[in-house]
């Protein structure tokens, strides 16, 4: 029988002395450190500062096994390295598998080749060849359930499904059996037996995660190399585990309020001063709200970063945004990491100069292709480089730009991946590419949003495609190059749900699809489910069909415009959710399930989400369908469109011809209804409207300037709207920000109230 190690506490790790030590760090009840030094020095590019709390625990030896115990886990670890979790109730979350592995049958190598030469390919995660590997494997209860993972391919349940965390630019359509795409968020959360549980694997190597596919009865997660490192995250609800896991990770910050609105986007637009004004002139024209438009790579000369084709806009960029801005537009410019190798090019003489680039094992400067043709690698892992980079964006905030999307931040590249040996850094410290990989783009991110603070003092609007675990704190993020077609629409729902559970609440996807060629009905259908998304923006690729709202004439004109205009109705609701997710980290988009996790029929739903608590949203994602099944939750439910009402708990029939979106408020709730406005302005609103669907409810209501970082000195209002028994009430319940709403309205089931600001008494008095 094995003998338990001895170990040593210092502070919250507890060191267990096994031939390679096992730490046990706590960093607060409910997360929990689990490491094995393995060699691999440096820190963590997810977690910023220490995030342990004083936290009462207890070390017990139960004579077989050590027991770790918090308010809220137990920890278990025997003489064999087990490592078992169970809630406070003692309920097990996540459990060592005590079986060997039963691995899929592989392919030879010869028929691996016959394979791969009738052009299929032949995808193999990390094997125990690689120099460094690790797994480790957990066991799957019949009654679980496996979400998170970023915007991984597929359904919501990531059950039965394998996939890799290395970030790709993969061309072909994103189905759900691609192992991986363009970020990599290790994080997992899961319902063992309806009890709620996280794992956060913080190794930015290459890695594995085989969730069932290989055997029903195990989870698996390995790795080429890298320490052994990951967090157990309990919670009595799965909210609870999102929110630990952003404490952890950090949260997305309160965005600027124009942000919310519609953006307009195509690769191509950009070739000319011209094409850019037809667009602003045809959102006025068709009478369609939006706050930005996006410029792709055309902008540029001669795709090189941090210029502008003067040419191509009359001499005068800086104007032409100035007149886009004073009709309500933003300028939003595509900026890649790829430098073109150009000696005459001050961005690359400079980077040249000061060493700022990626270097070959061999000590040259590493070259590949993109965009511009041979192009060199900023080395955005070393603080000096990050800094340099934020300083040329200076280039484009003092043109008056709005915020900077980056892309092609895998790093793409044309000319074959990058080598695992090319020297990146760590820091300071010289890395590898192996290692820095999947931090690359979040450490872009970061570097993006620094200069945007530092430049505008505005809260940075950064849209990133690639990220790792934690880069929600520095960028919005959208899924990437999607394409026209059904199940891109149908897997939007899922992607966006799983990236709001691993952290990421500002999300959304190419409306109408990137790549291939929309529809009438699919175009209409994808505003419609997308209305909500976060993120609103249509991009399209060179080369594909128009899809701007007014591409197909009518009836599709009049339907896109219906939801633009219901979009910015909502604003100030989805702005209160931001407010409130800066402090839970809890999504505004969101799977159902975060809501009623105890609720068995949710835990698999993938074609209905939520907006914050209260909003149901059942688009239609299926071809030719005029009519969809939709659950509801627990509670009474009302029909945004008629008020008809209806019990929870229960599937229904509704009706969802091409112009509708199934729509359903919990009843008694209280919501926020903005101003008909073609434009966010950054002038205060003087009223505000609240709804009521129901007879009773209570609503907190956030304001500030929505622009700038003065909220975080107290510069904000909070607005407390009660109803009870029919009667309406306004409180001022934090007053830092002016001007205070100068009338607000509360619109009940048959009449309106409205009440005027006593600056006096600073209260608000019925009309």
């Amino acid at each position: 029988m094995s003998v338990l190690p001895s170990y040593q506490q210092n502070k919250q790790t507890i060191t267990f002395a096994f031939p390679t030590p096992i730490q046990l760090t706590v960093i607060s009840p409910a997360i929990i450190r689990v490491f094995i030094d393995r060699g691999e020095s440096g820190q963590s590019y997810a977690i910023e500062g220490d995030k342990t709390v004083t936290t009462d625990f207890q070390v017990k030896d139960a004579g077989d096994h050590y027991t770790i115990q918090t308010a809220a886990l137990s920890v278990n670890l025997d003489a064999d390295q087990h490592i078992d979790v169970f809630d406070k109730n003692g309920n097990a979350l996540i459990t060592d598998y005590r079986g060997p592995r039963e691995h899929l049958k592989g392919v030879d190598k010869v028929h691996k080749r016959l394979v791969e030469a009738e052009g299929h390919s032949v995808t193999q995660a990390p094997t125990k060849s690689d120099k460094g590997y690790y797994e480790i494997i957990k066991s799957l209860s019949p009654d679980e359930y496996i979400y998170g993972l970023g915007d991984k391919t597929g359904y919501l349940n990531k059950r039965g499904f394998a996939y890799d965390n290395w970030n790709v630019d993969n061309p072909a359509p994103q189905l759900e059996i691609l192992p991986n795409i363009y970020k990599s968020i290790p994080v997992m959360l899961g319902l063992k037996n309806g009890h709620p549980y996280g794992i956060f694997f913080d190794n930015t190597y290459q890695s594995h995660l085989d969730m069932g596919k290989e055997s029903d009865h195990y989870y698996f997660y390995s790795a080429v190399q890298g320490n052994l490192d990951y967090y157990i995250i309990g919670g009595t609800t799965l909210k609870d585990v999102v929110t630990n896991y952003t404490y952890l990770t950090g949260r997305t910050p309160l965005p600027q309020k124009w942000t919310l609105g519609y953006q307009q986007s195509r690769w191509g637009y950009s070739a000319s001063e011209e094409e850019v004004k037809a667009i602003a002139d045809n959102l006025e024209k068709y009478d369609l709200p939006c706050d930005a438009i996006h410029f792709d790579v055309d902008y540029m000369n001669g795709y090189r970063v941090f210029t502008w084709d003067k040419d191509k806009y009359n001499g005068n960029p800086k104007k032409f945004i100035t007149k886009l801005q004073k009709r309500g537009l933003k300028v939003i410019p595509i900026i890649d990491p790829g430098v073109k190798q150009d000696p005459d090019y001050h961005i690359y003489a400079e980077g040249l100069k000061k060493g700022y680039f990626v270097k070959a094992a061999n000590g040259d400067v590493y070259i590949n292709k993109v965009w511009p043709g041979k192009s060199a690698f900023p080395d955005f892992g070393r603080p000096e480089v990050r800094k340099w980079w934020a300083n040329n964006g200076k280039f484009l905030t003092d043109l008056g730009v709005a915020g900077i999307w980056i892309d092609m931040n895998e790093p793409a590249t044309f000319e074959g991946p990058i080598p695992d040996d090319t020297v990146f850094s760590d820091q300071n410290t010289p890395s590898t590419h192996k290692k820095m990989h999947n931090v690359y783009g979040h450490n872009m991110a970061k570097a993006t949003y620094t200069g945007l603070k530092e430049q505008t003092g505005n809260r940075p609007f950064v849209i990133t495609r690639a990220a790792y675990a934690g880069t929600q704190k520095y960028s919005t993020v959208w899924t990437g190059d999607n394409r026209s077609m059904w199940p891109h629409i149908q897997m939007m729902i899922p992607q966006l749900c799983n990236l709001g559970l691993s952290g990421f609440s500002f999300t959304g996807t190419d409306i109408g699809g990137f790549a291939s060629d929309t529809t009438p009905e699919l175009l209409t259908r994808w505003i419609e489910a997308a209305i909500f998304s976060p993120l609103l923006r249509n991009h399209a690729a060179l080369g594909t069909r128009q899809q701007e709202p007014w591409a197909f004439g009518e009836p599709t004109l009049s339907i896109y415009r219906k939801y633009l205009k219901l979009r910015y109705r909502f604003i100030p609701y989805l702005y209160d959710l931001f407010a409130k997710e800066s402090q839970s980290g809890l999504p505004i988009m969101r799977p159902v399930v975060l809501n009623d996790d105890q609720d068995p029929r949710v835990r698999d739903l993938n074609d209905e989400y939520m907006v914050g608590d209260n909003i149901l949203v059942a688009p239609v994602v299926q071809k030719s369908q005029i009519k969809r099944l939709v659950y509801l939750p627990a509670g009474n439910w009302v029909d945004f469109w008629n008020g008809a009402e209806y019990a929870g708990k229960q599937d229904i029939v509704v009706d969802a011809p091409i112009d509708k979106l199934p729509l359903f408020i919990r009843q008694n709730t209280i919501l926020p209804w903005g101003p008909a406005v073609s434009h966010i302005s950054d002038a205060a609103l003087h009223a505000m409207t609240f709804r009521v669907y129901g007879n009773q409810g209570t609503y907190q209501h956030y304001q500030d300037n929505g622009r700038d970082f003065k909220y975080q000195d107290g510069e904000w209002n909070n607005y407390t709207i009660s109803v009870e028994h029919g009667k309406a009430s306004v409180k001022l319940t934090h007053h830092g920000y002016q001007p205070v709403y100068q009338q607000v309205t509360v619109e009940l089931a048959d009449h309106a109230v409205t009440f005027n600001y006593d600056a006096d008494h600073e209260s608000y008095v019925e009309k």
